[in-house]
C-alpha cells in the first residue's frame, strides 16, 4: 500500500516521512491544512517533533495532499481502530500473534482462523498487518477466553508459520 503513496513524495524525502506517519497512524487530511483523529486535530507541531521535521514540512505535506486528487481521496478516508491486543488480557481475553514465513501467500488467515474455531474460540479481533508497510508483518488475533496450549502447537505446526507468540 505505501509504495502507491510514496512515488507521490520521492523528491520530497521530509515530506514522505510526514506522510508515512500520518498514513501509519490513521490519520486523516482535512481542508484547511488540517491533520485530525476524529474531531480531534492534531497539531503539526507534534506530528514535526514526531518525525523530526520543522512544522512548515507538515503544512507543505498537508498542502500537498489536499491539492492532489489521488491522494487526497486516501488521507481524507483513513480511520484509526481501537487494537485491543494489549488490553486482551485485563478484558479476560487472549492474544494471538502469528508472523508468518510469507504474508502475502494466500489462504493463512483463512487457515489459522478455521484452527481457532475448531477449538470453539470466538475471534474478538483480527489485524493483519500489510506487508508493504512492515519490516516482519504479523497477524494479531484477540480471542475470547484462554487458548488451549495444543492450539499454539497446532498453528507453531503449520508450515506457512514462521513464530506463534501467546500474550
Amino acid at each position: 500500500m505505501w509504495s502507491r503513496i510514496s512515488r507521490y513524495f520521492t523528491n520530497y524525502p521530509a515530506r514522505a516521512k510526514v506522510a508515512r506517519l500520518i498514513f501509519e497512524r490513521g490519520f486523516q487530511v482535512k481542508p484547511p491544512y488540517r491533520v485530525v483523529s476524529g474531531e480531534i486535530e492534531i497539531p503539526h507541531t507534534q506530528i514535526a517533533k514526531e518525525v523530526g521535521v520543522d512544522r512548515r514540512v507538515v503544512r507543505e505535506t498537508v498542502e500537498m495532499i489536499l491539492q492532489n486528487e489521488d491522494l487526497r481521496r486516501i488521507f481524507e478516508n483513513l480511520k484509526q481502530v481501537c487494537l485491543l491486543a494489549d488490553a486482551a488480557r485485563y478484558l479476560g481475553m487472549d492474544t494471538i500473534i502469528v508472523i508468518p514465513e510469507d504474508a502475502r501467500k494466500p489462504g493463512i488467515v483463512a487457515e489459522i482462523t478455521s484452527k481457532i474455531a475448531k477449538y470453539g474460540l470466538s475471534i474478538r479481533q483480527l489485524f493483519a498487518e500489510d506487508p508493504e508497510s512492515v519490516e516482519e508483518p504479523k497477524l494479531i488475533i484477540v480471542v475470547d477466553g484462554k487458548v488451549p496450549p495444543e492450539l499454539i502447537d497446532e498453528l507453531r505446526s503449520m508450515t506457512d508459520v514462521k513464530r506463534v507468540i501467546l500474550q
